[in-house]
């Protein structure tokens, strides 16, 4: 049996451990998954070396891992994969031969999403709206897939001054800025494309982050959030005729990824995206990003 978990905070409606279980059932997989929520256990944020002799005392062969463990564990591990490394954060360890190995596939997951659609963004010019864990991972994303200029703008300026600085010593050919959101309206109609990587548009934070008025006609729209899959962004940027990239798109290109490193076995794409579309439904009174 291959026994897998998630471990973090208010995340016993995760959408992670169903998608999980469901691909894992249909790969013909002995596969178990639990969920160590410390917001049910009454752990802290201090206890994650109890937590993790815990894990180790069970025999678990990964965890997922969320918020606040993603920076935190890296501590505690034996070794990290050079992207985990360089994005500085965690959200699988992989437990083999005795030792403790970090991955990290939320970046990969929105790798995926711009594959699924929109097969390239290579020499393109993007426009992100959020610098923390989910815009690091989706700031890394476009980088690795090829984009030629990327401005960071955030509600806290240090935090978009903070990113970018750190993707320019990974990626020194690549253009990199941080902007104030006073100047999103005039970088607006230059961007071939833009992603939203805030927690506005969520279920129990709804609204847009930005007017779409002045938005290329031509760019394209990403976003993170994915409960509510139809954000206020996903909807009127559709409706605006905009290619649109739904924040369930990354969540299941983590969950693939995921799957495989810990498996071997390769899932399908297009299954999990119909199986998290009919959880979503399930699900549609709570709210969470990637």
């Amino acid at each position: 049996m291959t026994l897998v978990g998630l471990v973090g905070e208010g995340i016993t409606t995760s959408l992670t451990p169903p998608m999980h279980r469901q691909e894992a059932a249909h790969l013909g997989l002995d596969y178990e998954y639990r969920v160590l929520d410390i917001a049910v256990t009454g752990q802290g944020i201090d206890d994650l070396p109890q937590i993790l002799d815990e894990i180790a005392a069970a025999g678990f062969d990964a965890m997922n891992v969320t918020h606040p463990f993603k920076q935190r564990i890296i501590a505690h591990l034996d070794e990290l994969t050079e992207d985990a490394a360089e994005l500085g954060a965690v959200n699988l360890v992989l437990y083999r031969d005795g030792r403790a190995i970090g991955h990290n596939t939320d970046w990969t997951g929105f790798r995926y999403a711009i594959g699924e659609g929109l097969a390239s963004v290579d020499g393109e010019r993007v426009l992100q709206i959020g610098a923390g864990g989910a815009g690091a991972a989706t700031c890394f994303a476009l980088l690795k897939s090829g984009v030629a200029e990327l401005a960071v703008a955030d509600l806290f300026p240090a935090s978009a001054d903070k990113l970018v600085e750190r993707m320019r010593e990974i990626f020194p050919q690549a253009i990199l800025t941080s902007i104030p959101l006073d100047d999103l309206p005039l970088a607006l109609m230059s961007t071939d494309g833009i992603v939203h990587a805030t927690p506005t548009g969520m279920l129990h934070n709804p609204g847009l982050p930005f007017e779409l008025d002045r938005l290329n006609p031509e760019a394209w729209v990403a976003e993170v959030v994915y409960l509510p899959l139809a954000t206020q962004l996903v909807q009127k940027a559709r409706a605006r005729g905009h290619r649109v990239l739904d924040g369930g798109v990354m969540a299941v290109g983590q969950a693939i990824d995921s799957i495989r490193i810990i498996t071997g076995h390769e899932p399908d794409g297009s299954r999990m995206r119909r199986h998290f579309l009919s959880i979503v439904g399930d699900q549609a009174g709570t709210s969470t990003t990637s």
